[in-house]
């Protein structure tokens, strides 16, 4: 059989789908696209059996074939290729397929579909509905903040809880925390969740920035995103959150007030000559007045720079990994952010001073022992 499609349209989709995909995967067939030919209609799969894509585009054809299509090698070829139609050939019984077209032609040698695993459907399902520009911040805001560490699984995600007060988002890796909150998404069911950071990744390359509506549906093992044509559905990690809501301060008394722009650039350059392997500065306020030091004694490099702000509180003396604190305050959009200190060995809590109505966007950082 063969089908007539755009090499553009074919190449954006399978783009889409492509970051799934990984090397030398436990079962060597999802190194491949699975296409799925029926009434004028072209479905295609990706997946890694925790997370799976599906979309679909109309094709010239009314065949029904099934066949799994090498992914690298498609997808390089249509990337090569200018717009044009071009044309699937499908030999199913040899497995083979000829893309031709307008001056070439390619030939490929693909694999039987039914070894390519089913993905299974969510069932018994909890669904709704939020905006792509909300779940695209939420995932961008929290996913920072989420761990690689395989021995603490719960942390390899974000939690998720959709309620009818809210939603929020909260992602930890033991040294640093974010809880993103929205009260305008919100659902009569209440579901927490634990959603894995691979499947968020994919997840917001293909959002787009607007008020486009998602749909998301989850069941006791599963999580689907239905965003136009495309699906994803992918498996929950299934862990305890930590209690998050016991590790958050609630009475930091001293609160400096800073430009963000100003305490990141101050950071970068400091950073430059604090020790490569514990990336300490050290932050002592005072007056209305900060000061960032950094030293690494093994090669005897040394910064000290002062920036003028709003403190209130006693003297205070603190240090932090630079590296984290400066991932945390990029991730933030305001121009002024507000951070409330305890004690020297107590966690500290950032916040914009400037957000989006009926949002809440809150960052923990842990404190390192100064040496």
């Amino acid at each position: 059989m063969k089908f007539t499609v755009s090499s553009y349209a074919l190449s954006k989709q399978l783009i889409a789908l492509n970051g799934v995909i990984i090397n030398n995967p436990v079962i060597p067939i999802l190194e491949n696209f699975l296409f799925e030919i029926d009434q004028g209609r072209l479905k295609i799969t990706a997946s890694d059996l925790q997370t799976s894509i599906i979309t679909e585009l109309p094709i010239e054809t009314q065949d029904q074939v099934k066949i799994a299509i090498p992914a690298r090698i498609v997808l390089d070829t249509l990337r090569n290729l200018p717009e044009q139609p071009i044309t699937f050939h499908i030999h199913e019984n040899a497995y083979s397929i000829e893309i031709h077209s307008d001056n070439g032609r390619y030939t490929l040698a693909g694999e039987n579909a039914t070894d390519f695993p089913q993905i299974a459907a969510v069932k018994n399902h909890t669904a709704m509905n939020i905006s792509a520009a909300i779940l695209k911040k939420a995932i961008q805001q929290a996913i920072i903040a989420t761990s690689n560490d395989e021995l603490r699984p719960a942390m390899n995600g974000i939690y998720v809880n959709f309620n009818e007060k809210g939603a929020v988002f909260v992602a930890t890796d033991g040294h640093r925390l974010v809880r993103y909150t929205r009260a305008d998404v919100n659902t009569v069911v209440q579901h927490p969740a634990i959603i894995p950071r691979k499947t968020l990744t994919l997840l917001n390359g293909l959002l787009p920035n607007d008020k486009q509506e998602v749909k998301v549906a989850f069941d006791t093992s599963s999580v689907h995103f239905q965003l136009g044509s495309i699906n994803m559905i992918s498996k929950l990690i299934d862990e305890t959150y930590p209690d998050y809501e016991n590790v958050i301060p609630q009475h930091n008394s001293h609160q400096l007030t800073i430009s963000r722009s100003r305490l990141l650039a101050s950071l970068k350059r400091v950073t430059i000559y604090a020790n490569r392997t514990t990336h300490q500065v050290r932050l002592a306020l005072t007056n209305n007045r900060l000061q960032i030091l950094a030293e690494d004694l093994d090669f005897s490099n040394k910064a000290d720079e002062h920036l003028d702000c709003e403190y209130e509180g006693n003297t205070l003396e603190i240090g932090f990994n630079a590296r984290l604190l400066t991932e945390m305050l990029n991730s933030l959009a305001a121009e002024v952010v507000v951070v409330h200190f305890g004690e020297p060995n107590r966690a500290a809590i950032i916040t914009p001073q400037e957000k989006e109505a009926k949002e809440d966007i809150l960052l923990l950082i842990m404190p390192v022992i100064l040496t």
